[in-house]
């Protein structure tokens, strides 16, 4: 029998999440289908139970809906529970199990697909909302030099940098207080490059030979982008091959199977350019 899964989220209709695995399925001989799910800002958890009652396997999670996906489910992976957001979701008969693929996604394609050591580098988180908190462990189990998360709001970044002390000391703090610092690589991981707005960044904060990394992705540069090319950063990146790679480690969850991301990548990088 074909099993189901779904991207949730909202908005979600941009998503190459189906595009991506119903190619991942046909590499690995899988017989699954994979959709777009649209949820009400206000039901997530009914249109998860939906799908669910409809026969669902698992479901991927993006914004805005990763914290609330941490809060229903029932048992979590490590990374989960150390993230507080949840981007991939199992169901079996009795549980709804979540777990977080973002940070393993982010630094395999910024260290392998992109051949950008972390080690040692001064990096930049810009968010405090879900996204952020799934990276922030694999970001600093690969030793960088220091992690500066700043956010609109001052508490919020500081609230979440506090949360990961335990593994090293985090900065924290609004965006205009990383004025004067530079940094090697900077992360997007706020959702304002989806509403084509930009960050209210100071000038010179892109190090020499720096790295700008947006999380989103789309047709064209991001306004995050744009800015980093202006401002000089010396290399720009989407998060085209963060999703392509979070996606991998999720079908591995899902089906016990490591799809080949590379040619799948390369199609959708074709894609986009078209």
């Amino acid at each position: 029998m074909t099993d189901h899964y779904c991207v949730l989220g909202n908005p979600v209709a941009h998503s190459r999440s189906p595009a991506i695995h119903a190619q991942f399925a046909a590499q690995s001989g899988q017989d699954v289908v994979y959709e777009a799910l649209l949820a009400p800002l206000e039901g997530f958890a009914d249109t998860v139970h939906g799908f669910i009652a409809a026969g669902g396997k698992g479901a991927n999670v993006t914004v805005p809906f990763k914290e609330e996906a941490f809060r229903l489910s029932n048992r979590l992976s490590a990374r989960a529970e150390r993230a507080g957001a949840v981007n991939t979701l199992t169901f079996t008969a009795d549980e709804i199990a979540g777990d977080n693929t973002d940070g393993a996604g982010l630094v395999r394609d910024i260290e392998a697909n992109l051949g950008f050591p972390l080690a040692g580098k001064r990096i930049l988180l810009l968010g405090a909302g879900g996204a952020a908190r799934g990276v922030i462990a694999p970001l600093l189990a690969c030793k960088p030099a220091g992690l500066t998360i700043a956010n609109r709001s001052a508490d919020k970044a500081q609230a979440l940098a506090e949360q990961f002390s335990d593994i090293a000391a985090v900065d924290a703090g609004n965006f205009a207080k990383t004025a004067g610092s530079r940094f090697d690589v900077i992360i997007n991981a706020t959702s304002a490059s989806l509403a084509g707005e930009a960050l209210p960044l100071p000038a010179g904060i892109f190090a020499p030979g720096s790295l700008a990394y947006d999380m989103m992705y789309g047709k064209g540069e991001t306004p995050f982008l744009a800015l980093a090319r202006a401002q000089g950063a010396a290399h720009l990146a989407d998060g085209l091959g963060m999703l392509v790679e979070q996606a991998a480690e999720a079908f591995l969850v899902w089906r016990g199977v490591r799809p080949d991301s590379r040619p799948v990548l390369a199609a959708l990088r074709t894609q986009l350019a078209a």
